[in-house]
């Protein structure tokens, strides 16, 4: 996990999963973070496969290792289990249930969109092509989900 320190003001840093298996996608979303304007400390850990996603979110609230993710960026095609597999098991996890999850893939066909919010999906974003992109997809993810919406605590 690598932070993208910005201006820290008094607010607790935001702890970002993003469950991605493209590296290409994963380098400009962490390029991306570098680049955004923000007053808050973000860090951003990344898996490439649902079950991945899946043991880091029970480990992390099953043990003093640190604090869950406050905010999940999440694809749809993965590898081991599908975005909205992960999304379900987040939901009917008690101890996870109150994370923020966002979808952020390359679809945008209609079903996968209801599917997803059906899955109790947070919002769904369809991917960027390119840096800029990526930059202006983040600066509205940190400008709603980290400035202006309030995120629950998860361990509480």
């Amino acid at each position: 996990m690598s932070p993208f320190i910005h201006q820290t003001g008094v607010d607790e840093p935001i702890d970002v999963l993003l469950v991605e298996d493209d590296p290409r996608d994963v380098g400009l979303l962490r390029e991306a973070f570098e680049k955004a304007k923000t007053n808050r400390e973000i860090w951003l850990h990344a898996v490439a496969s649902g079950s991945d996603a899946l043991s880091y979110l029970c480990q992390s609230v099953e043990s003093d290792s640190g604090p869950p993710p406050n905010f999940v960026l999440l694809d749809l095609d993965l590898p081991t289990r599908d975005g909205v597999e992960i999304l379900e098991a987040i939901v009917d996890d008690p101890k996870l249930r109150r994370l923020s999850v966002v979808i952020l893939t390359e679809s945008d066909r209609s079903d996968d969109i209801v599917r997803c919010y059906e899955a109790r999906a947070n919002a769904y974003l369809t991917k960027p092509t390119d840096l800029s992109g990526y930059v202006s997809l983040v600066g509205g993810i940190e400008w709603f989900w980290l400035e202006q919406a309030k995120l629950p605590s998860i361990s509480a």
